[in-house]
């Protein structure tokens, strides 16, 4: 259950990021241009595609952990962190293509549907909320502390 608060955590923080990258007119294209291409794809094929990079980046942390308890914390930091990063571009962006084809699926709707009324409770509980309130306060002190700097740079 930690691993994946940790997933979503890291994809919170990550995913106002990615959104800038993407309209990126390079990046833009590119994607257009694979949805087109996966939009063509069956419902066993789409699950193909989103499992397969998973099925590939989830070993690639337990490189980075072992890199970690060996005494390579950087190596083991940069595997886990470029494994992430990864993993949630490709990965949630195949994820949201291909979830109408994947819904056909009648086990993994009723998983999707399970996962989502979970997300929803977790959501609803105080230390998330206590953690949603804290992440927003953190927010606004890094921007304050921005423009403070921004406006000591310009003196």
């Amino acid at each position: 259950m930690v691993y994946f608060l940790l997933d979503a955590l890291a994809y919170w923080v990550v995913r106002p990021v990615l959104r800038r990258i993407a309209q990126v007119p390079v990046f833009a294209r590119l994607s257009r241009w694979a949805g087109a291409w996966i939009a063509g794809l069956g419902p066993y094929p789409s699950l193909a595609l989103v499992l397969v990079p998973l099925a590939l980046l989830e070993p690639a942390k337990l490189v980075g952990a072992w890199l970690l308890a060996t005494g390579q914390p950087l190596a083991g930091a940069a595997v886990i962190a470029g494994t992430e990063l990864v993993k949630i571009v490709l990965v949630e962006r195949l994820f949201h293509i291909t979830k109408p084809k994947l819904l056909t699926i009648g086990w993994f709707a009723r998983g999707y549907g399970w996962v989502i009324a979970w997300l929803d409770w977790l959501k609803e509980t105080a230390p998330y909320r206590a953690a949603r309130r804290l992440l927003r306060w953190l927010r606004r002190v890094a921007r304050r502390i921005v423009l403070m700097v921004r406006r000591a740079v310009r003196r």
